[in-house]
């Protein structure tokens, strides 16, 4: 492997740690979670509680194994669309802002994601072992990114609506 691969193996794992444990974190405090999703102005916060801990393990597990890569990466890249537009662009760009912190953790997740789903997944890979690591790659797997765009619209579109202000408190 060439370093580049080695990098890109270290950014694909670390892309999928990062959404294992917001998955792992979402599914061990339900109900914690689902209150959150309501506080921002998503319809049916359990579900959303329960389909954010599930798509977020699967996403970080996928990443992690490389498997299906790009379509691992255009889930991150949905989830991150959803979290920008919900929450974090009301704060401007740094994280450290408050109430709800900005949008520059959001936005690094979901350029990280385009960069794994156009590079690749690498040798290093179930996509590798299956043959498939160049078949959803490069323009293709852009492509599929610019889906995941598609699908966190979808999501806000159908369940999420800006909360008031005597909402939010």
């Amino acid at each position: 492997m060439d370093v580049i691969e080695v990098v890109m193996l270290a950014a694909r794992v670390w892309a999928g740690v990062v959404m294992l444990a917001h998955g792992i974190n979402h599914a061990r405090t339900q109900e914690g979670t689902a209150n959150w999703f309501s506080k921002v102005g998503f319809k049916a916060p359990e579900m959303n509680a329960r389909m954010a801990a599930a798509s977020e393990v699967a996403i970080g597990l996928g990443l992690i194994a490389g498997v299906l890569t790009s379509f691992a990466a255009a889930g991150l890249v949905a989830t991150m669309v959803g979290a920008f537009w919900s929450v974090h662009r009301f704060s401007g760009f740094f994280v450290f802002r408050r109430p709800d912190e900005g949008y520059e953790y959001v936005a690094t997740l979901a350029m990280l994601a385009l960069v794994i789903a156009t590079v690749g997944p690498g040798p290093v890979s179930g996509d590798a072992i299956l043959g498939i690591e160049d078949t959803f790659n490069g323009v293709t797997g852009a492509v599929i990114v610019g889906l995941g765009v598609v699908v966190g619209a979808l999501q806000l579109a159908a369940l999420w609506r800006r909360p008031t202000d005597a909402e939010v408190t």
